[in-house]
C-alpha cells in the first residue's frame, strides 16, 4: 500500500449544452469540484462531482479545510475506512448535500486512484456485472419546449436507438397530458416515456396526476413529492400502478433504507455525486438488489455506466452530457446503450489543460 502524499483541489463551472427547466427551477450552471489524489507510489486518482449552480464554493471550503487536511498520510486504498471517518469528522453537518457532494469528490478520486493502481477499469473492480446498459435521453425534454420540440426528440432518440425519454411534467394537468401523449402517439409501444416532476406536487395532486398518466402507458414517476416526504410516497405507491422513482435528491445510504423498508418507491435513482460517492452508491446498490427494486442513477452518466455495468440490477442510465468541454473522450455509445470504458480508473478522459483555462479563481488549492 501506499500512503496519500498531496491533493489538489479546483473547481469549473460548466454551462449546460441546451437551457434546462423542469418544475422548480431552471439549471444554468454546473460547478464542478475537482479532486487529484497523489499516492507515494506517484500514483494519482482524479475524482468529481457537481452542484447546479449554486453551494460550489462551500463545497470548496469544506473539502480545503476540513476533509482533505484529514487524508495527507492516509492509506490511499483503505477506502471504506478513511470515508467513514471523513463521514464522521464532519458529522455534525451530515445528513446534508454541501457534505455529501464534498465526500463524493473525494470518494471518486479514491476509487479511480485504486482501480489505476490494479489496472482495472472501474466496473470491473466494483463488479462487472453487465457488459452494456440501455440509455434514456432527457435532453429533448424540458418543461419550457414546446410539444412539436418533445416529438422531435423522442423521434430522434428512436432511431438512435435509446431506449426512451424523460419529459418534465409540471405544467396544468392537461397540458402535461396532451404532451406526453403527442409523444407517445409518435414512438408507438415499445420506447419507454420517462416523467420526471421535480418534486413538484403534495401527495393529493401527485395521486391525481398519476391517475392521468396511468392511461398513457408511462416507465415511471420521478420525485413527484418532496423527497424528504417518506409517507407520501408509500401513500402514492398504493394508490398507483406507475413505478415511482426517487433518489436524486437523497444524500444518505440510510435514507435510501428507509424508502426500501417502507415499500415507498419502485426504481431507486442514486445519484454517486448526491449520496457522498462510490462507496456509498455501492452500498444502495446492492440494498436494492435485495428488494429486487432496479438501480436507474440520475446524471452524471460518464461515471454512472461503469457503475450500472458493475452491479445486476442497474436498468438504465440517463443521457445528459456534461462533460464533453474538460474531457477528451465522450461516453461510448453502441446502438443506443452505454458502453464502460475497459481503460483502468473511472473510465472518463479528462483534458487538464482545458480544466486548468476553465477553473474558477481562487477555487484551486494543493495539500502536501
Amino acid at each position: 500500500m501506499a500512503r496519500i502524499e498531496h491533493v489538489e483541489i479546483l473547481m469549473v463551472d460548466l454551462e449546460p449544452k441546451v437551457k434546462r427547466v423542469d418544475a422548480i427551477q431552471s439549471f444554468v450552471s454546473q460547478e464542478t469540484p475537482i479532486v487529484r489524489i497523489t499516492d507515494a507510489d506517484g500514483a494519482v486518482g482524479t475524482g468529481y462531482s457537481y452542484t447546479i449552480g449554486t453551494g460550489g464554493h462551500s463545497v470548496m471550503a469544506l473539502l480545503g479545510r476540513t476533509l482533505v487536511p484529514a487524508l495527507i498520510g492516509r492509506e490511499a486504498l483503505e477506502i471504506e475506512r478513511i470515508w467513514r471517518d471523513l463521514l464522521f469528522l464532519t458529522h455534525a453537518t451530515s445528513v446534508g448535500a454541501i457534505t455529501s457532494i464534498a465526500l463524493a469528490a473525494i470518494d471518486t478520486a479514491l476509487w479511480d486512484l485504486k482501480a489505476v493502481k490494479l489496472g482495472l477499469p472501474l466496473h470491473l473492480l466494483a463488479g462487472g456485472a453487465q457488459r452494456e446498459i440501455p440509455l434514456y435521453t432527457t435532453e429533448g425534454g424540458w418543461l419550457h419546449l414546446e410539444t412539436s420540440a418533445l416529438v422531435e426528440d423522442a423521434a430522434r432518440a428512436k432511431a438512435d436507438g435509446f431506449g426512451g425519454c424523460k419529459l418534465k411534467v409540471g405544467r396544468p394537468i392537461h397540458e402535461d397530458v396532451a404532451r406526453i401523449s403527442a409523444v407517445r402517439e409518435m414512438v408507438g409501444p415499445g420506447f419507454e416515456i420517462f416523467t420526471d416532476a421535480n418534486q413538484a406536487f403534495n401527495v393529493d395532486e401527485a395521486i391525481r396526476r398519476a391517475r392521468a398518466y396511468e392511461p398513457l402507458d408511462i416507465g415511471w414517476f420521478e420525485e413527484p413529492l418532496n423527497a424528504d416526504d417518506i409517507e407520501g410516497h408509500r401513500r402514492l405507491v398504493e394508490h398507483t400502478s406507475l413505478p415511482i422513482a426517487v433518489g436524486e435528491s437523497i444524500y444518505s445510504h440510510l435514507h435510501f433504507r428507509e424508502y426500501l423498508e417502507r415499500h415507498a418507491c419502485s426504481i431507486v435513482q442514486v445519484d454517486v455525486g448526491r449520496v457522498g460517492g462510490i462507496t456509498p452508491w455501492l452500498k444502495v446498490a446492492h440494498m436494492a438488489e435485495a428488494f429486487n427494486i432496479a438501480i436507474c442513477p440520475h446524471f452524471l452518466m460518464e461515471l454512472h455506466v461503469s457503475l450500472c455495468a458493475a452491479v445486476p440490477n442497474a436498468r438504465w442510465v440517463e443521457y445528459i452530457p456534461q462533460l464533453d468541454d474538460i474531457t477528451t473522450e465522450r461516453m461510448t455509445i453502441r446502438d443506443g446503450k452505454a458502453i464502460p470504458s475497459v481503460v483502468p480508473g473511472l473510465g472518463i478522459a479528462w483534458d487538464f489543460d482545458a480544466i486548468a483555462r476553465q477553473t474558477v479563481d481562487g477555487s484551486r488549492s494543493v495539500h502536501t
